[in-house]
């Protein structure tokens, strides 16, 4: 489909990105190619791509869809016709810079939509999505019952996850909520391990549940010991931090041992920090603010994405204020998501201490936003 991959953006050129069912709606729809010439060009029977443009019709009743479609279906503009698809000896190929361009896009909307897919594996997670809204939010439900923001993201990233099939919302109105799909868990899975994106075959969708069925409880983290140095990986609970299971258990007086305040303390420090893996430093040694290492002066980036700078110094700034043990605790438990006990063998503590500790470095870290950017303001409250 290298006919297709020139269209869009104003430039004549569809995003690389996008699925190729996608690709043969949009042309079908705003072009007007005929489906056998598209099954021909795809090197499929006709009736796949029948049922290609079938399924994104429907899909269009989903408001993520409809919005991407519509975007798409207008780069194509007024001025694309059959001729350029159907004369294939005079179409030249994408030239490198816009491939480049398509790549660099792909890259940073896929860095996007793994931060908020892992945030979807979290037990009763949802990103709502309002009509008027530029950016989309991921929620979960407190221990009293009140929604908590865990993460934001561009809205064009929700339509991005929303046409890879990723998410899937649920009921209409102003703001619609989307769960994460078996075709996500996998695609997530594949992202955290290297793996190239799952392209699913027409008439096989049930195969991808399968296997997210399978694997979809666990993810894996790279990030240094700070021991020996050397790089390591760590697995973790996708389908919750443990923030949220020490937020379950109770205290003498049968109140929750962490209450929403804390636990959103921690969560906007775990944002930040996985914000702050993304742009131009992903390699940031964040092991200096660990009791075992050399600490020293935070030096922030070259100013290339102001983003990803800001978080950085958001984050460092965290964790110099906590100062040591402190800063180990929410280190390790709300951005490596390293379990309390795990956490309590690397820093040498007695059994059950961590959880007192961590509620600690949470009152402080609360403590330092509500200096710094006041009560439930900053980046995500």
């Amino acid at each position: 489909m290298d006919q297709i991959e020139r269209l869009g953006s104003g430039s004549g050129f569809l995003p690389a990105w996008l699925p190729e069912a996608a690709k043969n709606y949009l042309v079908h729809t705003e072009v007007g190619l005929p489906i056998r010439e598209l099954a021909r060009k795809s090197g499929c029977h006709a009736s796949t791509v029948l049922r290609q443009i079938r399924k994104f019709e429907t899909r269009r009743d989903d408001p993520l869809v409809d919005a991407a479609l519509r975007k798409l279906g207008a780069d194509l503009g007024p001025g694309v016709s059959v001729s350029q698809f159907t004369q294939s000896e005079d179409v030249q190929p994408m030239a490198a810079h816009q491939q480049a361009e398509s790549n660099e896009e792909k890259g940073g909307l896929s860095q996007d939509a793994a931060r908020i897919l892992r945030r979807l594996c979290e037990t009763g997670a949802v990103l709502a999505v309002a009509l008027d809204m530029e950016k989309a939010v991921v929620v979960r439900e407190g221990q009293t019952g009140s929604a908590q923001k865990t993460a934001v993201v561009d809205r064009e990233v929700a339509e991005y996850m929303a046409l890879q099939d990723w998410i899937t919302g649920d009921g209409s109105g102003r703001v619609t909520k989307y769960k994460i799909t078996p075709t996500g868990r996998l695609a997530l899975q594949n992202m955290l391990s290297g793996e190239p994106h799952l392209h699913v075959v027409e008439g096989m969708s049930e195969a991808p549940a399968q296997f997210a069925d399978q694997r979809r409880e666990w993810g894996e983290r790279t990030v240094a010991d700070p021991e020996t140095g050397q790089r390591r990986k760590m697995r973790y609970n996708l389908a919750e931090s443990p923030l949220t299971a020490l937020a379950r258990r109770r205290d003498k007086d049968g109140k929750p041992f962490l209450n929403d305040d804390l636990v959103s303390a921690g969560e906007r420090l775990r944002e930040d920090f996985e914000l702050a893996q993304m742009g131009s430093r992903v390699t940031q040694n964040w092991d200096r603010f660990l009791t075992g290492g050399a600490r020293g002066g935070f030096a922030p980036d070259s100013g290339v994405g102001n983003g990803p700078e800001s978080a950085r110094q958001r984050v460092a700034g965290a964790l110099a204020d906590l100062g040591p043990g402190l800063s180990d605790v929410v280190l390790r438990c709300c951005c490596y998501l390293e379990g309390l006990e795990t956490a309590e063998k690397k820093l040498g503590w007695s059994a059950r201490s961590g959880k007192i500790v961590l509620r600690i470095a949470l009152q402080q870290l609360k403590r330092h936003y509500d200096e710094t950017t006041g009560p439930g303001g900053g980046l995500i409250g």
